[in-house]
């Protein structure tokens, strides 16, 4: 409580704090930072701390970032957060920080749901702890030449996020295998991803925001699942560039393993698509 305060000035701050979120909501928003709770109510930040943590034991808000706030409407309480897509550009315009929603995240936004994340992913320039809101968790992935990847906007109910295309996401599939689940689920992701896949701009996200190694992975399991002819302009951007061959699955031994010769890959997993 402020020095000077009433017991019953406290209370009607609270009350005033669920007042504040109820506005909030009803015009369509749902995060606020702490500032500006304190400049509309008038309060310190320990009056507002302590109203705040009412707020969340009842599971009205969340705080996924200190000083960060996140309404929780009455149809995602047992969620314990709306989803992350409501939020996340509020989130990381709070932080400073450029981004994109990507990997299987993005994926499954273009409609490659098959293979949903257990993570909510998203990519920016430099390390970022992951969040937990309700029962997501959110995590961050740090990608340095990010701002070249394209990306497109898309509307959510609170408002627009940027989500990497389907041509860069699935080059970044490949480039993060291991957070992706590994190649046979990329191969899996890519399977439902592919009819969004324009071939030439496949080769120019490749081409601008990968090495070609990626480039090269990617062309193989297009094959492997059938969508060669998507795959044209990669092919000829590899027989341009002619670079060495590579692992398939890179850190195993290649020893005995079959050389692709359109890709250069060396084939050392077998790839499973699982659909």
């Amino acid at each position: 409580m402020e020095v000077g305060a009433m017991p019953g000035e406290s209370r009607s701050r609270q009350g005033a704090l669920a007042e504040f979120v109820d506005g909030l909501q009803a015009s369509g928003r749902y995060c606020f930072d702490r500032q500006e709770a304190m400049a509309a109510l008038g309060s310190s930040g320990p009056v507002l701390k302590k109203a705040v943590m009412r707020l969340a034991a009842k599971g009205r808000l969340i705080a996924p970032k200190r000083g960060f706030y996140v309404i929780v409407p009455i149809e995602y309480r047992s969620a314990g957060a709306p989803p992350p897509t409501w939020f996340i550009d509020d989130l990381m315009r709070k932080l400073g920080r450029a981004y994109y929603v990507g990997l299987l995240s993005a994926a499954g936004l273009h409609g490659a749901a098959h293979q949903q994340a257990q993570e909510f992913q998203i990519m920016t320039d430099i390390p970022v702890r992951p969040v937990l809101a309700g029962r997501a968790r959110i995590r961050f992935l740090t990608k340095r030449c990010h701002q070249q990847t394209p990306t497109l906007e898309m509307k959510t109910p609170t408002g627009r996020i940027l989500v990497s295309t389907p041509e860069a996401t699935a080059v970044d599939l490949l480039r993060y295998a291991a957070a992706a689940g590994g190649l046979s689920n990329v191969a899996t992701v890519l399977a439902e991803l592919a009819e969004r896949l324009d071939a030439s701009l496949l080769a120019k996200a490749a081409a601008d925001g990968a090495e070609i190694v990626f480039a090269q992975r990617l062309g193989y399991l297009l094959d492997q699942i059938g969508e060669g002819k998507r795959a044209a302009a990669l092919a000829a951007l590899i027989a341009e560039r002619k670079p060495r061959s590579v692992a398939l699955r890179p850190g195993r031994s290649t020893r005995g393993g079959p050389v692709d010769r359109r890709w250069g890959v060396i084939v050392n997993e077998r790839i499973e698509v699982d659909l």
